[in-house]
């Protein structure tokens, strides 16, 4: 079997990034190619931060060379007008034209929807901190090769404040929870295939609790998602208790249904 090309975007600024590596924090993009690698050693991947390059000639002579592309998460809010945002929603439309499989993840699938024509807005219903409790896979979703062998209902890591609020055009509504309607879908732009996850099954409970601890000022004080730290101690807590009854092969089946789903072309 030939090797995978695959496309990772990063979706932090650089600067964020740079705050990961000085506390020992894997960035998204490195955690991603972890979890695939625990799936498969045949993939060949290529890195490429759209938030840094002016403009992307660099890649884009050479973008259809790659079998798949995965995009996944960022601090950043889809709806905070900046150009590092403009810049990667151009960039996911330039993938549009030319990669036809796309697996989207949380940010990445907010780009997307956001890049296809749908609305991405802050959520009614609270944020997932680390955590999303019982995600409910619909009758759509269970036909769908995405959650081949999941669980109807599962929780999983995840963290996000925003929402799908409107979906683009003829997208299949695969997943919901509590919190977010739009668990995860799956959308046809231009020549792409779109796989959408709201939340990250490619990120450990562990790297979310470091997460957490990481951002406690601001949970506390700009996101007002905890009062104090006492309450932040109470829900890494909780998670804790998650990953005792959490395994890695059911976290992760997105990831291996992906794959295996590009390995099929």
């Amino acid at each position: 079997m030939k090797n995978i090309n695959l496309l990772v975007v990063e979706g932090n600024v650089e600067k964020e990034n740079d705050s990961f590596r000085k506390q020992g924090i894997k960035t998204h993009a490195e955690s991603l190619r972890d979890s695939l690698n625990y799936y498969s050693k045949d993939i060949n991947f290529d890195v490429f931060n759209p938030c840094s390059e002016k403009n992307f000639d660099k890649i884009i002579p050479n973008i259809k060379k790659y079998d798949g592309l995965i995009w996944g998460g960022s601090s950043l809010n889809i709806y905070n007008d900046c150009i590092e945002i403009r810049r990667q929603i151009s960039f996911m439309k330039e993938c549009f034209k030319n990669i036809k499989k796309i697996l989207a993840i949380c940010w990445g699938m907010q780009v997307a929807v956001t890049a296809a024509g749908g609305e991405v807005k802050k959520s009614k219903n609270g944020a997932h901190i680390g955590i999303a409790s019982d995600i409910e896979i619909n009758d759509n979703g269970l036909n769908h090769p995405l959650y081949k062998s999941k669980n109807r209902k599962f929780n999983s890591p995840a963290f996000n404040f925003d929402e799908v609020t409107t979906l683009p055009e003829n997208s299949l509504h695969l997943s919901s929870n509590k919190i977010n309607k739009v668990q995860s879908i799956n959308f046809k732009s231009g020549i792409s295939d779109v796989w959408g996850l709201q939340y990250h099954p490619e990120i450990t409970y562990h790297k979310m609790i470091t997460l957490i601890k990481f951002r406690k000022d601001r949970l506390i004080n700009d996101r007002k998602c905890f009062k104090d730290e006492e309450e932040i101690k109470n829900h890494i807590k909780f998670i804790e208790e998650e990953i005792k009854q959490s395994e890695k092969e059911s976290r992760m089946l997105e990831l291996r249904n992906w794959l295996n789903y590009l390995k099929a072309a």
